[in-house]
């Protein structure tokens, strides 16, 4: 039986602006903010077709380390509703950082989960984000914070999104809210999140499925072998053998495919990782989404185009939407020039 899930009106086809409002050092960074990302990006992404902007924003953009306000920040998400506007695109607010939470600083990454004070400060930034974009809220889109990192902190990060969802609530009683599991929201995650609050919550996940081929030769993941090149498709057996040491530091769900009886890593592949999230969704009634997935630029361009084509194939299938990781640079940027050749078929398959 294929489950048909309820539709994400309006984020069917996405693709991310990361490296603009986040990911871009500890600190405010004008100059940086003022040129990476313009109004000619906004409607180049708009000629790909796609439906929709994700915005990742780190809180340095809108708050010193001491919690002092810089209202320049706000200026830059005024800016992209504006173009969002303009060019016919939806929009998510997506905090990738927040006070005392980075995805990309593990040792650090339970802070925020055992620190009342910490968690206050993040349902403010919502409160204060909520206050002032609320208003757009039939074209934009609240996501409350991305890849949870580690396991066990699902019960605390559930009581998180509670009091925070609550909190928005009280200015914006009908604005969608995407919430994600832990595990660097993986998709295995997904069924530990608490039942929706109400109609319009969503639940999110992000895929870098087989990361042997996804995340080749990434410089930031230790054990990453550094001159290996894989390629896609090939057999769950080489890209499972290639990761078993990092299956738990990095939350890699690829055993379960294997398990299951896919050998081969195609469509079938992505409907058995998604299985459990897509029933999970079902059950509720919510709508599912990818907010996350690519393939490094390192990796080969045809394998790419394979890997694109079979991700969006269960993507469809499923009614599932999707905004791919990333617009620009960032080591997945889809504007790149090793992509001129095959980039009107790539974002197709957006």
């Amino acid at each position: 039986m294929v489950f048909i899930l309820r539709e994400f009106k309006g984020f069917r086809r996405g693709i991310n602006f990361g490296g603009w409002l986040s990911q871009c050092g500890n600190a405010f960074r004008k100059e940086h903010h003022d040129t990476f990302i313009t109004e000619e990006d906004a409607a180049r992404v708009a000629s790909w077709g796609i439906d929709h902007i994700r915005l990742p924003i780190d809180y340095y953009l809108v708050e010193t380390r001491e919690g002092e306000e810089i209202t320049e920040g706000y200026t830059y998400i005024d800016n992209c509703i504006e173009w969002c506007k303009k060019y016919g695109l939806n929009m998510i607010l997506d905090v990738h950082k927040t006070a005392g939470f980075a995805f990309d600083e593990i040792e650090t990454a339970g802070d925020l989960f055992n620190s009342e004070e910490l968690q206050k400060r993040f349902i403010n930034l919502w409160i204060k984000l909520a206050k002032r974009y609320a208003k757009y809220e039939d074209f934009v889109v609240f996501e409350l914070l991305n890849e949870v990192v580690l396991y066990d902190v699902a019960e605390q990060w559930n009581a998180l999104i509670r009091k925070t969802v609550t909190a928005i609530r009280t200015i914006a009683p009908t604005v969608k809210i995407i919430v994600g599991g832990v595990c660097y929201n993986s998709v295995g995650t997904v069924s530990l999140l608490d039942k929706p609050y109400d109609e319009n919550i969503v639940f999110t996940f992000h895929c870098y499925e087989p990361l042997l081929f996804t995340h080749q030769k990434a410089y930031w993941i230790a054990e990453m072998p550094p001159s290996h090149t894989a390629d896609y498709p090939d057999k769950i057996s080489v890209y499972q053998e290639g990761l078993k040491f990092l299956a738990k530091e990095h939350c890699t769900v690829i055993g379960k495919a294997e398990l299951d009886g896919a050998k081969q890593v195609s469509p079938d592949f992505f409907e058995i990782l998604f299985s459990d999230a897509v029933k999970f969704a079902e059950d509720y009634d919510v709508p599912l989404y990818c907010g996350e997935y690519g393939v490094i630029d390192k990796a080969p361009v045809e394998g790419t185009l394979n890997w694109y084509r079979d991700i969006n194939a269960t993507f469809e299938k499923y009614n599932i939407g999707r905004s791919a990781w990333t617009y620009k640079a960032m080591d997945f940027g889809l504007t790149e020039e090793r992509y001129n050749s095959v980039r009107d078929e790539l974002v197709k398959m957006l």
